[in-house]
C-alpha cells in the first residue's frame, strides 16, 4: 500500500525570528535643564534605578530599562551555546527552544540552517541533505533516495518510490492497488490472473479463489453442476458416468437398474446393499417371499414365475 512518510523538512514559518527591539536613546540638548531636575522628573532604569537621561534604554510593558538590565532580566539563553541572546542579536525560535543565528546550524555539516529547510531527529538540527543521506532509505528499483515528503511503497522490508512500484507484466504502477507476490517479482491482480490463476473447466475463466476439484481439474462452485439436472455439486454427494457429474437422484433415475420389488432405483450408495439374482435385483430390505413377505436375505428360497418364495410356503404349492 502507498505511504504518506512524515513531512521531515520545516518550513521556515515554524521558526520565529525576534523583531528587533525599539531601543531609544533620551537626550537633552540643555544641561542646565538637568542641574534643575526634582524628584518627579527623574528618568530611571526600573531595574537598577540609574539615570536613563543620555543613554540607550529599551520599553517594556511601559517600565523603561537600561540596555545591561533589560537583557539581563529578558534575554532567552541560547539552547546551543548556553549564552544569553542579547536584544540587538538575531533570535530564532523553534519548538520551545531559542538560538542565535550564528548556533542555529545542522548538527552534521555544520551548515547555517537559518534560511533553509531541515529537520530534527533526536532533538539533534539536520539539513535536508545530511538527512537523507543519514536515515532516507533508497529504492530497491532505481536506487536513488526517497526524499523526504515523497510518497513512497514498503513491503516486505524493501522500499519503492511510489512510480517505481510496478506489476511485472504490464509495467504500469500498482500504487495503493492490491497486487500479488511472486518470488521477487510482483503483479496487478488482474495480470496475475491471466497469467498464473487456474482457469475453470466448463467456463473457461479464471478462478480468484475458492473453487472445487473434480478429476485434478479446477471449477467454479456455481459451474459444478449435475449433467442433466443443472443443481450445483459442490458440497453434495454425486457420482458419474463417462467422466460427467450427476447428482444422486438424476444418476438413479437415468442409469441405475430398478428394484423388482418396489421399482425404485438401487444406486449402491450409502453402503445400501442389494441382491441380484439372474436378471432381477432387489433392494435387500425388498427382498422377501412374495407369499408370506417373510426376508429371504441369506435364506433358501425358490423362484416361481414372477415370485419368489420361501421353503415354506413352496412346500404349501
Amino acid at each position: 500500500m502507498a505511504t504518506q512518510t512524515p513531512i521531515l523538512t520545516v518550513d521556515l514559518s515554524e521558526v520565529e525570528m525576534r523583531r528587533d527591539l525599539e531601543v531609544k536613546t533620551s537626550l537633552s540638548s540643555d544641561f542646565s535643564s538637568l542641574q534643575n531636575l526634582t524628584m518627579a522628573d527623574r528618568f530611571d532604569c526600573d531595574n537598577c534605578k540609574e539615570s536613563l537621561y543620555g543613554r540607550k534604554y529599551i520599553q517594556s510593558d511601559d517600565s523603561p530599562y537600561c540596555i545591561p538590565c533589560y537583557d539581563s532580566l529578558f534575554s532567552n539563553t541560547c539552547d546551543e551555546c548556553k549564552e544569553l541572546i542579547g536584544h540587538d542579536a538575531r533570535e530564532l525560535f523553534y519548538e520551545d527552544r531559542h538560538y542565535h543565528e550564528h548556533c542555529f546550524r545542522c548538527f552534521r555539516c555544520d551548515r547555517s540552517l537559518a534560511d533553509e529547510p531541515f529537520t530534527s531527529q533526536d532533538d539533534a538540527l539536520l539539513c535536508n541533505e545530511c538527512y537523507c543521506n543519514e536515515f532516507s532509505s533508497k529504492c530497491v528499483a532505481c536506487d536513488k533516495i526517497v526524499m523526504p515528503g515523497t510518497r513512497k511503497l514498503e513491503y516486505a522490508g524493501s522500499t519503492w518510490h511510489e512510480g517505481c512500484f510496478i506489476c511485472h507484466s504490464c509495467e504500469q504502477p500498482i500504487g495503493s492497488k492490491s497486487f500479488i507476490p511472486d518470488k521477487d517479482e510482483h503483479y496487478c491482480v488482474s495480470c496475475y490472473e491471466d497469467k498464473f490463476a487456474p482457469r475453470c473447466t466448463r467456463c473457461k475463466k479464471t478462478l480468484a479463489k475458492g473453487g472445487v476439484t473434480y478429476r485434478e481439474e479446477p471449477w467454479h462452485k456455481e459451474c459444478f453442476v449435475c449433467t442433466n439436472c443443472k443443481t450445483q455439486l459442490a458440497g453434495q454427494h454425486f457420482t458419474s458416468r463417462d467422466d460427467s457429474p450427476y447428482c444422486l437422484k438424476c444418476f438413479g433415475s437415468l442409469y441405475s437398474k430398478k428394484c423388482e420389488a418396489c421399482s425404485k432405483p438401487i444406486t449402491g450408495f450409502g453402503g445400501g446393499k442389494y441382491i441380484s439374482f439372474e436378471d432381477r435385483q432387489w433392494h435387500q430390505p425388498c427382498f422377501t417371499c412374495s407369499q408370506c413377505s417373510v426376508s429371504l436375505v441369506g435364506a433358501g428360497f425358490f423362484p416361481n414365475g414372477e415370485k419368489i418364495l420361501c421353503r415354506d410356503c413352496n412346500s404349501n404349492l
